[in-house]
């Protein structure tokens, strides 16, 4: 698997998995950097579709505002996916610097 196919995968979810397993041998900066990022994205849009689920069924008033998130999650989706097809290291807009140097099991 190239680095690039790599760093597309690593920003689509469950095939993260795919992406880290089947390029363990073959991994670079650039399909680390994404690797990062993308398990970045997940863990936060899990933790916070998972938060925002509870205030919902607290606050059914709230559902459609609150469902917006889901949009920004998927829009920076597109972002990694975008510098990840440029083979561009850039971080993702609002929650990428945070990752930068998170998860130091990726560079084993």
């Amino acid at each position: 698997m190239s680095s690039k196919t790599q760093s597309i995968l690593a920003y689509l979810g469950i095939l993260w998995l795919i992406a880290y397993f089947g390029g363990k041998e073959k991994r670079d900066a650039l399909s680390t950097y994404h690797l990062r990022q993308g398990l970045g994205l997940l863990v936060a849009a899990i933790l916070i579709n998972v938060c925002l689920s509870v205030v919902i069924m607290l606050f059914p008033a709230l559902s459609t505002p609150l469902s917006l998130v889901s949009v920004v999650f998927l829009i920076l989706m597109i972002f990694g996916i975008i510098n990840a097809a440029n083979e561009v290291r850039k971080p993702l807009p609002l929650i990428g610097k945070l990752f930068e140097s998170q998860f130091p099991f990726l560079d084993k």
